[in-house]
């Protein structure tokens, strides 16, 4: 919506690709929710959650599904390498060019808090929430999932760094 009213041709094109690169990695992303859902009986992410605690963390038992998990979660939130929406290389920052000051500071919120939220539902879809392995001690399995939410964040900023980005051919074939 950002780069249609912008009405300016490059944001539409960075809206365009965004929103493919969404479509793509939307798919992808659902039906893997959708196993660990019927894996665990349940969609309430509590009782996902309880069932990890009590049966074991699902990357253990599917470790692909993590993995294609987290690129989706890359691809969602627009982070390197799957930055193509905002290609600042091609297309002038892409569909946020012609916002600035609080729209602007808006867009980046809004990139952040998915990362925070990405970060969470992975968290407690295989990271078993705030199960601590072997112990059960009250309040520190919540800092026990504060550490793993860090390290998730951890690395959406290592593969940042990491990754060159893929041109947009590329990263349509990866999704």
């Amino acid at each position: 919506m950002a780069g249609l009213a912008s009405n300016s041709k490059y944001s539409f094109l960075g809206a365009l690709r965004s929103s493919a690169q969404l479509i793509a990695y939307d798919i992808s992303i659902g039906f893997i929710i959708l196993i660990i859902f019927m894996a665990s009986q349940t969609f309430n992410l509590s009782k996902v959650v309880e069932f990890q605690i009590n049966n074991g963390w699902f990357i253990f038992y599917y470790p692909v599904l993590f993995v294609i998990f987290f690129i989706c979660a890359l691809a969602e939130t627009n982070r390197h390498p799957f930055d193509l929406p905002e290609a600042e290389a091609e297309l002038v920052s892409g569909y946020n060019v012609e916002y600035s000051s609080i729209g602007f500071a808006l867009f980046f919120l809004g990139e952040y808090a998915s990362i925070l939220f990405m970060s969470t539902l992975t968290v407690n879809l295989f990271l078993g929430g705030w199960d601590m392995p072997f112990l059960s001690l009250g309040f520190l399995n919540y800092i026990f999932y504060f550490i793993k939410l860090a390290f998730i964040i951890y690395l959406f900023i290592v593969v940042r760094a990491a990754i060159p980005r893929y041109r947009y051919d590329q990263l349509m074939y990866v999704g």
